[in-house]
């Protein structure tokens, strides 16, 4: 599947801004189920600086700063990618076997994804995320079936209501009300895995989503979107990602489905956060977002086509009119 992304960020400033330093995650990722194939990134007023480099994550990161005052920031990212979906492979692989693998041990063998089990910003320690895992994790169930039952359970009970929670909302509030949004399940998710000592990490991206039956599509009425991964260490090398998304209950070997496009990779959200960064001026301001996904339209094939046809049409009728 082709899919083409536009996500819109506005900001409006009062008083103006002077100076500006920002970091934007808004480019795609390229993966084993996923290609970029196209991105650009305008941003209104021109910058005096930009430049782009990988994180640590391996996702990239643009830099950009201004240094003229300004009322008003636009940055629009413009993003085309071609998504598969593929069977997972089998795992046999007990969960407890899993946390053992990275149980701390002086001569034990070094692993990336360790640095996936350890708390973060947004995803404390807490004895309620592994006593709310608990359940799905039965003695030497599989790691993957016990991470789908997870995922099963917190779509089934936590009831899904925009304005609910904010970007600051600790996990551990929004498990305690049962109710949040696409973040808060991905962040609770995370830490109910990472509570039992098992690698997880959080996803940024979008999600291909239909218009009613009779309407057309909205530019700008998606959003960004969040879920989760697991390791899964008997799966081939490089491709050991398990993605999981509690708010809709759908499940896929490095993505839920060919619907599903993978922005950045982190420990939670601090680490992938859209735009972000720091000003001098500006003390109040207002922020708008418009996110439009949609299947892409090669305009260029579409042209040829519609000449490729026309020309047909034209030796079709000097034809007829020869006979």
């Amino acid at each position: 599947m082709k899919l083409q992304i536009t996500h819109e960020t506005h900001y409006d400033y009062a008083p103006a801004v002077d100076i500006a330093q920002h970091m934007a995650y808004l480019q795609p990722l390229t993966t084993a189920r996923q290609e970029l194939l196209g991105h650009n990134l305008m941003i209104t007023p021109e910058p005096a600086q930009r430049s782009a480099a990988l994180d640590v994550y391996g996702n990239v990161r643009q830099f950009f700063s201004l240094q003229s005052p300004h009322q008003q920031l636009t940055v629009v990212a413009h993003s085309v990618v071609a998504t598969q979906c593929v069977p997972a492979p089998a795992s046999a692989m007990a969960w407890e076997a899993v946390r053992e693998r990275f149980r701390y041990s002086a001569t034990g063998h070094y692993d990336a994804a360790a640095e996936f089990v350890f708390p973060s910003p947004y995803v404390p320690r807490h004895p309620d995320f592994a006593a709310y895992a608990r359940p799905s994790f039965e003695a030497d169930k599989p790691l993957v079936a016990c991470a789908r039952d997870l995922m099963h359970r917190i779509h089934r009970e936590f009831s899904y209501e925009s304005q609910s929670t904010q970007i600051n909302t600790p996990a551990l509030e929004a498990l305690a009300q049962r109710k949040g949004v696409c973040q808060d399940f991905a962040h609770i998710m995370v830490a109910a895995l990472r509570a039992l000592g098992l690698p997880a990490r959080y996803v940024s991206g979008y999600l291909l989503t239909q218009p009613e039956p009779g309407h057309v599509r909205l530019v700008g009425s998606d959003a960004s979107h969040a879920w989760v991964s697991v390791y899964v260490p008997d799966w081939p090398e490089g491709q050991r990602w398990l993605d999981l998304d509690p708010t809709n209950d759908r499940d896929g070997w490095g993505s839920p489905g060919e619907d599903y496009v993978t922005l950045a990779v982190g420990r939670d959200y601090a680490d992938v956060s859209p735009i972000r960064g720091v000003i001098h001026g500006g003390a109040h301001h207002t922020l708008s977002v418009g996110v439009t996904v949609e299947p892409f339209v090669d305009l260029m094939a579409g042209s040829q086509s519609q000449r490729q046809n026309s020309e047909m049409g034209q030796d079709q009728s000097q034809s007829q009119s020869q006979s």
